[in-house]
Formats: C-alpha cells, structure tokens, sequence
C-alpha cells in the first residue's frame, strides 16, 4: 500500500509499522528515494497514514523536535535490523530503543459518529513519546520474536534497500514488492534479453 503527498511516497507493505519507518530515510528506501519525512508537515501525514494516530486527529504540537526523535529512532531501528541480517551490533541503539519502548503509548476509545458507528478515537491529544513508544515497542516485538526475527529481509532489487517481512510459502520472497521491485527487475531482464538477440556476442 502506498500513501503520500506530492513527492513524498509512503508505502506500508513491510510486514511491521518499524520497518515501515525505515524505509522512510534515503538508506533504507527504494531507488532515488530521498529523506521522506523532513519535516513537521510530513511526519504529521505519515502519522496518520500509518495508522499511529486515527484520521482526523489534530497533530498541531509536531514540530521540528518530534521530526528529530522520530529520525533518531528510526535510525536505531534501521541498525538493530541490520545487525539481525549480518551487521554489526549495536548495544547503544538497544538501550535508546529500549527506554522509548518503556513509555505508555496513547490510549483508544471508541466513539460513535453521528450515523451510529463506532471509529477508533485517542483518549487525550498523542504526544511525541508515546507514538515513539508505538513504533519502538514494534520493533522489540520483532527482535524478539524468533519466528519474526528469521523472516526478516533485505529486497534484492538494484538499489533498493528495504527491510521487509518475508512471510510466503517457503520464504522464497526476493523483493520488498512484486509490484515495484519485482516488476522492475522482470522489465530490466527482458530488455537484457532484447539487447542480446539485436547484438551478437564480441560486437559492440
């Protein structure tokens, strides 16, 4: 699933709401991404885009403090994910994902619109350290989950560096997406082959 504003595109297909984060820096994007949330205006949309806070919430205390300790812990996240796939450990972004995973996260209530139905609503306005928590206890959950833990990947695709959740039949899954990576790869190898049937080999 994508979402996002102008050239800001987010997708939410990781398997988990911290790999999702990830993605959201230039490192751990897809090919040419650049930074996606740079500042308080697109981390407020990805807030609601990704579900942390129910659409319509009033986001009006995000400001360049929360854009830099939403960075700071995806960038810890995006270590403790690498360190799992060969990389090297990092106790210090432990201990800060730690502390934040440890805050209360904000609390729902369910309210009724005016036509009857029940819609997710925050008991009090959401604060940065409780989003933090959400997205710092997800990536605990994972961590220490051995299940989760071994299903995690790096995409194959050029250039791309997502982290994603690979949960197929016989964990044979080479892309973040099928739809992008997959479908980039499959038109890359079928122009190779063109290029091999219009050029004979050792002529240039």
């Amino acid at each position: 699933m994508g979402t996002g504003r102008g050239a800001h595109v987010w997708r939410f297909d990781a398997g988990r709401i911290c790999l999702d984060l990830v993605a959201t820096e230039s490192a751990g994007g897809a090919p040419g991404a650049g930074e996606q949330l740079p500042g308080p205006q697109q981390l407020a949309r990805w807030l609601t885009a990704a579900r942390l806070v129910p659409p319509g919430t009033a986001l009006t205390a995000v400001d360049g403090g929360w854009v830099d300790r939403f960075h700071e812990l995806r960038s810890d996240i995006s270590r403790l994910m690498a360190a799992q796939l060969g990389g090297p450990r990092s106790d210090a972004a432990l201990a800060r994902v730690n502390v934040l995973a440890a805050g209360a996260p904000p609390g729902p209530r369910a309210v009724r619109t005016a036509d009857g139905r029940l819609v997710r609503a925050l008991s009090a306005a959401p604060d940065c350290a409780g989003l933090l928590a959400v997205v710092a206890r997800d990536a605990v959950d994972l961590l220490t989950d051995p299940v989760a833990r071994t299903a995690l990947r790096r995409c194959q695709g050029e250039a791309c560096h997502r982290l994603y959740l690979d949960t197929s039949r016989g964990g044979r899954r080479r892309w973040c997406s099928g739809e992008v990576c997959g479908n980039r790869e499959r038109v890359a190898r079928h122009r190779r082959r063109a290029l091999g049937k219009e050029i004979p080999p050792g002529v240039e």
